[in-house]
């Protein structure tokens, strides 16, 4: 296995977003939420596509939609202080391009350190008609996940955060759901060039994009200390996006990736990690 070429792969990508912490301080944080961000993208530096074009291609749109898009749409109905509220416009133009910055260099570092050499099965996919209308159904799923999950962490753990939350959204009426759909379909669309590339079996790359929607969605944005929520806020959210994002991410690879038979579908990608 590269283990030092993929440590210096997160190591590296982690220092990009440390420059978030000047000015605010718990540089160890950032550093090791970028390590994270980073850690999440190994398959697909490994596994992914060759040339750094064609990992940036895959990289990017995740972390445009999910870890920016979606989380900053989520921050603007749940947290309504003026930091937020007020500067929506440069808080989402403040991120994109730190995570643009981020994306870039991971890109030049899969090639740089030249870890994308594994072979592995090749991808394949239901075809477009089909698939389009199964992204749409991930976009249910997840609203559906949202519902069960979200429902549960709120009545048992995050209500006494959150005391306007019904409030909010009873304001948003019936476009609520539509919303959060949307917001499913975003994240699928967003690991597309993910599930289309990986070079892993239909279940390996099932858990694989599970845990990247789930890190860059959530785990790794929430290991950043921040004035709108403590500690043990943080931790009950992490453990809440996981059962929606890393749910929606397992759902949407086993609906948009055909099953692979015969020798394809044994050749375990962990075995190429060796070439």
């Amino acid at each position: 296995m590269k283990t030092l070429p993929i440590a210096t792969y997160c190591l590296i990508g982690g220092l990009t977003i440390t420059f978030g912490a000047m000015g605010t301080g718990g540089f160890a944080w950032w550093w090791l939420a970028g390590i994270l961000f980073s850690a999440a993208f190994v398959p697909v530096a490994l596994f992914g596509p060759r040339g750094m074009l064609s990992q940036l291609g895959v990289i990017l749109p995740v972390f445009m939609m999910v870890t920016v898009l979606c989380l900053w749409s989520e921050a603007l109905i749940f947290v309504p202080v003026p930091e937020i509220q007020q500067h929506a416009a440069r808080n989402i133009v403040g991120t994109a391009v730190m995570y643009a910055v981020l994306a870039v260099v991971l890109a030049t570092l899969a090639v740089i350190l030249k870890l994308t050499k594994a072979d592995g099965p090749t991808p394949e996919l239901r075809p477009v008609g089909k698939a389009a209308l199964l992204v749409l159904v991930a976009g249910l799923s997840y609203a559906f996940y949202y519902l069960v999950f979200g429902s549960i962490t709120y009545q048992f753990f995050t209500k006494q955060y959150y005391p306007d939350a019904t409030a909010l959204v009873a304001k948003l009426g019936v476009w609520f759901w539509p919303i959060q759909i949307g917001r499913g379909v975003l994240m699928t669309l967003s690991v597309l060039p993910v599930i289309r590339t990986l070079r892993m079996s239909r279940m390996q790359a099932a858990i694989v994009v599970g845990l990247l929607i789930w890190i860059v969605g959530g785990a790794a944005p929430l290991l950043i200390p921040n004035p709108y929520m403590g500690t043990a806020q943080r931790f009950i959210h992490t453990i809440e996006i996981f059962t929606q994002n890393a749910s929606l991410g397992f759902t949407a690879v086993m609906l948009l990736r055909r099953k692979q038979s015969g020798q394809l579908a044994a050749m375990p990608a962990a075995a190429t990690l060796h070439a």
